[in-house]
């Protein structure tokens, strides 16, 4: 099965938060409600060096995806 890069998820426990999960390297949740991130991968030192210059690169993609997504419930 391929997954799509972005998938878009909620939970009534949860009522308020708008999960994003990332599926491809490196896959993690975020919230955007609170921008909280959790990460399913484990990264050494280098890792997190280059993963500290790519997160705002991340979540501004998930953000952009949260953002098409309901522009086509929208319409």
């Amino acid at each position: 099965m391929e997954l799509p890069k972005f998938i878009l998820g909620d939970n009534t426990d949860h009522p308020d938060a708008i999960f994003i999960i990332h599926t491809e390297f490196p896959r993690f949740i975020i919230n955007l409600e609170n921008d909280e991130v959790e990460w399913f991968e484990e990264f050494d030192q280098h890792d997190e060096k280059e993963l500290e210059t790519e997160t705002e690169s991340y979540i501004q993609q998930a953000t952009d995806f949260y953002d098409r997504e309901i522009e086509r419930y929208d319409n």
